[in-house]
């Protein structure tokens, strides 16, 4: 019979250890007999990490454990947010009796498993708790069980393709597939008939007319010599008898991507290419992420040799993508092929990225796009869209003149409205162990460096004026980049990153700020990451950033409480109808009469947010506005009586739902412990393991 061990937790009464002791006492009950044992230190460990994920459970996902044997228990880090596939975890599982159900919620780092019987289950608890398993990533992580009444999750309603979105599976067959792909010559061209680039996420050819990257247009005066491969001459006349294109293409993009590697979220630029949008996937089936302005999102899978047919809403409306990562979440059961990704827990696994390669057709436009959405339309927009920057050296430049240069200059007014600190960080700080070492990377005024007396923090944040501003309080703060955190490596027990990746102008230098952080924790610590959310409006309740629209008799707007939305927003310009207008503007612009511009910076293509307003693109500048400097002995306050001062704009990247899990589970040595939305942000706790 196997013993109950150490961890008999539902069982369990009694002290459990605490650091520094190297026995407890732990009493074991079943059905039949009592018994009294004392732990050592391997066995105290495994007991308080799984008392651990029982209280973690209730805390944050309200998942309830049960202190008696049930047929359903919960698998803490047995999840698919933990890349541990069902095909993974169902034969250890099935080693204890009959599965009943495996429930696996998407990106989550649990699972639920039912057994035909409350004895398989308990047989389950006591034999796999602190089982060792490894995931699809090759990292060893550790097995926790709980039991619950229900193995059950709250499932989303069925969801609809985008209007206007079509896949059709088995468009070519692979004997056709291996001839296209072999046609594709990755080698530098000699006739230069096609132009061949190399992206920072994938390989790129362009035939017929090159897309230019720096405005995403291109150049319609200019088509490249040989138009499109001859090879495809009947496969595109077979799609247009069958009906699945209706116009002839001009213009081939084809891409080549390594696993791990994706797309950001875009919108084909309207005056470029026709109505029409095509793309067929060879190699690898891909999940492509279809995000509509209001914030809904639709993963569809693009079964590999299917053709995607994107037109009206879908094609000008939608922005469409593919997240950087190595595993898709997919359904299990081999009859679903293409299509929308539903959020059934018992059909959900994950599936391994190969190299795809995608070829994608167009029309090019030859007259303006006269869509039913002027709103996202270039061609009936004043201005040109918004170019985001292609290169580290131009992401540097944009964050040094629309985010380090503003914070500098903003940093009194800006430290005046950050006194209020939010809840759910307070919470996370004062559960800390006393003694505890924690950096605040990015720590502005230094508002949490004193929540928790009993920690040791330390501060850093890349404005030297609001260093200054923390050592006037007799706080310790530093001078410091987020890319590089001048901390030594494994010395900290946690560390906080309230409103700072955001203001990072590409998914890797985001990326590496979130292993910057990860750099600086010792194992088993523990950090929390927030960031502002595209999604300002969650389960019907708007968020305090849309609701607080105080502005008034033109008094300057003050956030007091900034549990919302990161930065003081004042003034809305331009107004745009409660859009983000797309216009160039300076970092700085002066708008007292007769001036002129403040300062000449590089223009950036980027839409200025109106304030108090949904998000319509991810990237963008959001105005900061208030009257006039104050002079030396005059109160931030008392501004009424000075002229209009600068308005300045700082650069911010907002994310969707899931985008900063996501992120984090790129990392190495690293576990998701719990996300959430808190009024504006999505917030994650991660730690090093």
């Amino acid at each position: 019979m196997t013993r109950a061990g150490p961890w008999a937790g539902p069982w369990a009464a009694g002290p459990v250890g605490v650091r520094g002791a190297s026995v407890c006492s732990v009493t074991v009950m079943d059905s039949n007999h009592q018994s009294s044992y004392k732990l050592n230190k391997t066995e105290k460990k495994f007991l308080r990490k799984q008392i651990k994920a029982r209280h973690t459970l209730l805390r944050h996902e309200g998942i309830e454990t049960v202190s008696y044997a049930t047929q359903s228990l919960v698998v803490a880090n047995g999840g698919l947010g933990n890349n541990v596939s069902r095909n993974q975890l169902l034969p250890v599982l099935e080693k204890c009796g009959l599965v009943d159900a495996l429930l696996m919620p998407p990106s989550k780092p649990y699972s639920f498993v039912r057994y035909k019987t409350a004895e398989e289950a308990k047989e389950a608890y006591v034999t796999l708790n602190g089982k060792e398993i490894v995931d699809n990533l090759g990292q060893k992580i550790i097995l926790y069980l709980n039991f619950v009444e229900k193995a059950q999750w709250k499932e989303l309603g069925l969801q609809a393709l985008p209007p206007g979105l079509m896949v059709v599976e088995e468009i070519i067959s692979s004997e056709d597939e291996k001839i296209l792909l072999e046609s594709v010559n990755w080698t530098e061209d000699i006739d230069n008939h096609n132009v061949q680039k190399c992206l920072k996420h994938r390989r790129v050819k362009h035939f017929g007319y090159e897309f230019h990257y720096e405005n995403n247009n291109v150049d319609k005066d200019k088509p490249l010599p040989g138009g499109l491969p001859d090879i495809w001459d009947s496969i595109l006349e077979k799609w247009l008898k069958e009906g699945f294109i209706k116009h002839k293409p001009d213009q081939l993009t084809v891409n080549q991507y390594e696993p791990g590697h994706g797309i950001p979220a875009h919108i084909d630029t309207h005056s470029a290419f026709e109505d029409e949008i095509v793309s067929l996937s060879l190699g690898s089936e891909i999940v492509m992420d279809f995000k509509h302005p209001d914030g809904v999102t639709v993963p569809v899978m693009l079964p590999r040799r299917s053709l995607l047919v994107m037109t009206g809403e879908s094609r000008y409306l939608w922005t469409h993508g593919i997240t950087p990562r190595k595993f898709d979440t997919v359904q299990a059961s081999k009859g679903h092929r293409s299509g929308i990704i539903t959020s059934d827990a018992g059909d959900l696994t994950l599936s391994k990225r190969r190299i795809r390669t995608s070829f994608t057709f167009r029309k090019v436009r030859q007259t303006p796009c006269n869509c039913s959405y002027p709103l996202v339309c270039d061609s009936q927009m004043k201005e040109t869209p918004p170019s985001f920057p292609e290169s580290a050296r131009e992401a540097s430049q944009l964050e040094r003149e629309y985010v380090h240069r503003v914070y500098e200059e903003i940093a009194e007014h800006f430290s005046s409205t950050r006194h209020t600190p939010w809840p759910r960080v307070v919470d996370f700080l004062k559960s800390l162990p006393s003694g505890s070492l924690v950096a605040d990377v990015g720590c502005g005024n230094g508002k949490y460096l004193g929540i928790n007396k009993e920690l040791y923090m330390v501060g850093c944040d890349r404005s030297q004026n609001l260093v200054g501003i923390c050592r006037e309080r007799h706080l310790e703060a530093l001078v410091g980049d987020a890319l590089a955190v001048p901390l030594r490596s494994g010395s900290w027990d946690a560390c906080i990153s309230i409103a700072v990746t955001h203001h990072l102008s590409t998914a890797e230098r985001r990326v590496a700020a979130l292993q910057e952080l990860v750099r600086l924790l010792r194992p088993g610590g523990m950090a929390l990451i927030y960031v502002w959310a595209m999604e300002q409006e969650y389960k019907k309740k708007k968020s305090k950033y849309l609701k607080e629209n105080r502005l008034h008799q033109g008094k300057e707007e003050e956030i007091h409480s900034d549990a919302a939305e990161p930065g003081s927003l004042g003034e809305q310009v331009p107004d745009a109808g409660g859009q983000d207008a797309p216009c160039r503007v300076s970092a700085v612009t002066d708008v007292r009469a007769g001036e002129g511009s403040a300062s000449k910076v590089t223009d950036a293509k980027l839409p200025v947010h109106t304030n108090r307003t949904s998000f319509r693109s991810q990237d963008l500048l959001v105005p900061w506005h208030r009257k006039g400097n104050p002079g030396r002995d005059e109160p931030v306050g008392a501004t009424e009586s000075r002229a209009p001062g600068p308005v300045f704009h700082r650069y911010y990247h907002v994310f969707c739902a899931g985008e900063l899990e996501e992120a984090c589970r790129t990392l190495s040595q690293v576990r998701v412990l719990q996300s959430y939305y808190d009024q504006g942000n999505w917030c994650v706790v991660l730690q090093k393991v």
